[in-house]
């Protein structure tokens, strides 16, 4: 499989400074800060790429298990929530809440809520983030 890559700079100190962080070969460049990371500031922030990162990877891994169970979904519409809190004295992603609905023709509420768990497991994203004591899930069928 490829290796993926993105990439920060920072310049200066840590609430005086600023960064420009790139995904890929720049199919995303934003700036960031000690602002918009931990008050309401302009700019993105690692919590934004990591809840991005962990909805898109989810609602593929949704797919596909939807898919292999015969029953290939019309959408997928995934969202995360990362929460950043002290612990311990130092701030630290202590909760991730997925949210997710899909139109799926011919699964009941029971089986997208059993497979979106299956996925949740699976996701190469929420296996990589297994330290974050709480992600939660909310699936629902489209109305």
């Amino acid at each position: 499989m490829a290796a993926r890559r993105g990439s920060a700079e920072w310049k200066g100190g840590l609430k005086g400074g600023a960064g420009t962080v790139r995904v890929g070969d720049g199919v995303f460049e934003g700036n960031y800060s000690f602002s918009s990371r931990f008050e309401e500031g302009e700019g993105t922030n690692p919590e934004e790429l990591i809840a991005a990162a962990h909805a898109s990877c989810f609602a593929m891994a949704l797919s596909s298990a939807l898919e292999k169970g015969g029953n290939p979904p019309d959408s997928i519409k995934a969202a995360a929530e990362v929460h950043l809190r002290f612990v311990d004295g130092a701030p630290t992603i202590a909760q991730i809440d997925l949210d997710v609905v899909g139109g799926v023709p011919g699964v009941d509420q029971d089986a997208f809520q059993a497979t979106a768990e299956e996925a949740k497991a699976a996701c190469p994203v929420s296996r990589a983030l297994a330290g974050v004591p709480e992600i939660n899930l909310t699936a629902r069928l489209e109305d």
